[in-house]
């Protein structure tokens, strides 16, 4: 399994919300980078990142601060937040991102991720951020009326690899992750998921990598020393 340390962008600043609340924002690193190395130095290939700005309105706005950290590291960068038209899928894929999560325009962006699929490949992913069993959208603002097993349907149908799915109820909450949820979707498609969300102890990266689960995102965990990304990793590649 790949453990995917996370950055969350917010005025060019590493924060973390609770629960996706914009109220609720701790700034954990005025400079992301000094957080990527830091990750990369404990051994890790991979890094999540969202721009938290760009979720809730759309554009680019902390693009300079997440090209920096794709130059000066040498991860496996996926970014989620605000990417919805295939102009900024290109910006980002050319500073080299090499996997964008579609988010709100997977939902409101009619034949959008098909389209990126076509052109783009496994560099595109999907994120299914679900409360109360449906899909939220715009910085997990608003409630769509997809339900999860629509959302994983649709776009396995449509070619779609990764999906990055977040328990919004657990995500920063430190309560673990829901093992039921990744469990269920495990057993029903076979697209390549990583679990979010209240991945809060070397028991759930146990449990996530018994599922057989391709990858699961550490946060909060991370930032308040509850989990040592160097004893993480070692879980995950055992």
């Amino acid at each position: 399994m790949n453990i995917f340390p996370a950055i969350d962008l917010y005025g060019g600043q590493a924060v973390r919300l609770y629960k996706g609340d914009y109220q609720q924002m701790t700034v954990y690193d005025p400079d992301p980078l000094n957080t990527a190395k830091k990750f990369e130095a404990a051994g890790a290939k991979y890094l999540h990142m969202v721009d938290l700005e760009g979720a809730k309105t759309g554009g680019t706005p902390n693009a300079a601060t997440i090209k920096r950290i794709v130059k000066n590291t040498g991860l496996f960068v996926e970014l989620g937040g605000g990417i919805r038209d295939m102009d900024v899928i290109e910006k980002y894929l050319s500073i080299g991102v090499r996997r964008v999560i579609l988010g709100t325009a997977a939902i409101t962006g009619g034949d959008f991720v098909q389209r990126a699929v076509e052109k783009y490949g496994d560099a595109i992913a999907v994120g299914a951020d679900v409360r109360d069993g449906f899909i939220s959208i715009k910085g997990w603002t608003e409630q769509s009326d997809m339900t999860l097993d629509q959302f994983m349907e649709k776009f396995q149908k449509i070619g779609v690899k990764t999906v990055i799915c977040t328990d919004i109820s657990r995500d920063g909450a430190m309560r673990g992750t829901n093992r039921a949820l990744y469990a269920d979707l495990q057993k029903k498609y076979h697209m390549d998921i990583i679990a979010s969300g209240g991945v809060s102890t070397l028991e759930d990266i146990e449990a996530l990598k018994a599922m057989d689960l391709y990858g699961a995102i550490i946060g909060k965990a991370y930032y308040t020393g509850a989990i040592d990304l160097k004893k993480a990793l070692e879980v995950a590649r055992a």
